[in-house]
């Protein structure tokens, strides 16, 4: 991130350089599809020196070759690039106009493997570990969600952070089919066993369906990980909820994780594993706006996958979702400062 001593005008002359192309001066449907419609910048001149051009980056992983039922997810990052288009500067229920308060850039795809899972994730710590190191916030969109274990390793590696996911799966198994144990329900268990997350500040919102074994999140729980099922957020309401994502995250450094299937299949059909009973799209839209000014330090949005939606809505609640967590970490990058 730039030196907090950066002075009022030439921070805002960088902000004007980081700005989406407006909708009013061409159409949302013309030009090349970004994220948002911002500048498409590469990874290395975004690090620059070290200090970082930008302070949010938008990146996908366009991989699935760890999904256990349907794939798709792979096409995730271009389908929510071209419905994000449709985005505009200022959130309207929040106020926050997030590239006036940071500056923001599409840093493309990490150049994944497609038939290797092991290769990817060292291909993914890779591309997120100089933008940590240069103090740039990602935000990603998957891709199943096994991406999530590589960007916590880069973003994690100097200390262990706090999570809260939203998803309808745990995703703390051991291992699958065999004996994989890098799966899309495996990330944050691995991610923990590295000493990249830290439990007791880990919280898992919107768990529901039904399940292999009985025993199937005791290993969370044993860590100390707090999972509030569906049916508990729904007797809680959200903000009792998101007051105990609060307090389980604390003031420390936190990562949030959106799983597109936590929203409903009536809302997200197009995924790998949909679970009936879940959020609506105004649900997940209010619970991540009263998450807001906590330390935020990476977000990301998987499992879209757009070959099993004929419709497009869910690369849209995609990029909804999205966009209203681009706000959040925009808020916390000009807190910084």
């Amino acid at each position: 991130m730039a030196d907090e001593s950066e002075s009022v005008g030439a921070r805002a002359e960088r902000l004007a350089r980081f700005q989406p192309a407006s909708g009013m001066l061409t159409p949302r449907f013309s030009g090349l599809a970004s994220f948002m419609r911002l500048p498409v910048l590469d990874p290395v001149e975004a690090v620059g020196e070290g200090t970082g051009l930008i302070e949010i980056g938008l990146i996908g992983i366009p991989f699935d070759g760890t999904t256990t039922n349907r794939p798709g997810a792979r096409l995730g990052p271009r389908a929510v690039r071209e419905a994000s288009t449709g985005t505009r500067a200022l959130n309207h229920a929040t106020g926050v106009a997030p590239y006036a308060l940071a500056a923001c850039a599409d840093l493309g795809d990490v150049p994944v493997n497609p038939v290797d899972a092991a290769e990817t994730a060292r291909r993914i710590e890779a591309f997120y570990r100089p933008l940590a190191e240069a103090g740039i916030v990602p935000l990603t969109v998957g891709g199943d969600h096994f991406v999530t274990y590589p960007v916590l390793r880069a973003l994690g590696a100097a200390r262990p952070l706090g999570l809260i996911h939203i998803d309808a799966h745990s995703d703390t198994d051991d291992s699958q089919y065999g004996g994989a144990r890098l799966t899309h329900g495996t990330p944050f268990r691995r991610a923990v066993e590295d000493g990249v997350l830290d439990p007791r500040r880990c919280i898992q919102i919107g768990i529901r369906g039904s399940m292999d074994a009985a025993d199937e999140r005791d290993w969370a729980l044993a860590q100390g990980m707090r999972i509030l099922t569906m049916e508990e957020v729904c007797a809680r309401g959200l903000p009792e909820v998101a007051a105990e994502a609060r307090a389980v995250t604390g003031d420390g450094p936190t990562y949030l994780s959106f799983d597109i299937d936590a929203l409903d299949p009536a809302f997200a059909p197009g995924t790998g594993t949909p679970e009936i009973g879940g959020f609506t799209t105004r649900e997940a839209l209010h619970l991540l706006r009263a998450l807001r000014g906590l330390d935020l330090v990476g977000a990301d949005v998987v499992e879209v996958a757009p070959p099993l939606d004929s419709a497009g809505i869910t690369a849209l609640a995609g990029a909804g979702i999205a966009f209203e967590i681009l706000c959040l970490l925009a808020e916390r990058v000009a807190a910084r400062h």
